[in-house]
């Protein structure tokens, strides 16, 4: 790190978790941030503010002026510009040291198999359970970390699939692929603006952790929140033997 960077780190550099050597892995590393609605916003930005070195982020979508009272990478002045366009310029705005690829495409089985084979950690940020069944393939496939987040309303879900792991399930053993629930969406079930803030920020914390190799990650673990009372409810997971994607017989 040269002086500035030493600057811009400084209290990273201070946490005795992190210290220099966490903080240069964070800088050599590379994240995929998939969907730059209200999970990816937080995410994007406090990757990119952390200092992640290479961030890319995927969106097929542009910014709507509904998007604004919860898409906090996103600014008036840009509705109608590509999602992925506009949370890059977010990102740079707060750190132009880090490096931020973008992709203007639906996240779809061959893009993503490509993507997750060059990077570190994934965060899906995505809105629908396709694309969550294709991130999760690829993250087995090439045994790479899913931190996961879900809100609708006022409930949020957070959890790390870590197939690396022998005992770490993933999206596939908890969410069976041929028993897929009914979609929910922001735009028919309402969302509370600052509960993707919540879940997207833990999101960013749990990827920094995974990526500097500090702490207990939530591979595992499924957190629940309730915004009504503001109370968190933890569950366990575990592998499933037959699971399609993971299990001893993969389709």
């Amino acid at each position: 790190m040269d002086d500035t960077q030493l600057l811009r780190y400084s209290r990273h550099i201070l946490l005795e978790e992190l210290g220099i050597e966490g903080q240069e892995r964070l800088l050599g590393a590379h994240a995929l941030v998939v969907g730059a609605g209200g999970l990816g916003s937080p995410v994007a930005l406090y990757l990119g503010s952390a200092g992640v070195g290479q961030i890319t982020v995927v969106d097929h979508d542009t910014v709507d002026a509904t998007n604004l009272q919860r898409q906090i990478a996103h600014t008036t002045s840009r509705v109608g510009q590509p999602k992925v366009t506009s949370a890059r310029e977010a990102m740079l705005a707060l750190n132009p040291q880090v490096q931020v690829d973008t992709l203007q495409s639906r996240a779809d089985e061959a893009a993503l198999m490509q993507l997750v084979a060059n990077v570190d950690v994934v965060i899906d940020c995505c809105d629908n359970f396709a694309t969550r069944h294709a991130v999760n393939r690829a993250c087995v496939a090439h045994a790479v970390p899913l931190v996961s987040g879900a809100v609708i309303r006022l409930d949020g879900q957070l959890t790390t699939y870590d197939t690396r792991h022998t005992s770490s399930p993933c999206y596939a053993c908890l969410f069976p692929p041929d028993q897929a629930p009914e979609e929910v969406r922001c735009a028919t079930m309402g969302v509370l603006a600052p509960l993707v803030g919540v879940i997207g920020t833990l999101q960013a914390t749990e990827a920094l952790k995974l990526l500097a190799g500090v702490g207990r990650s939530l591979a595992g673990r499924l957190q629940l929140l309730d915004g009504r009372s503001l109370e968190w409810t933890e569950m366990r997971l575990r592998r499933q033997p037959d699971c399609p994607v993971c299990g001893h017989r993969p389709a």
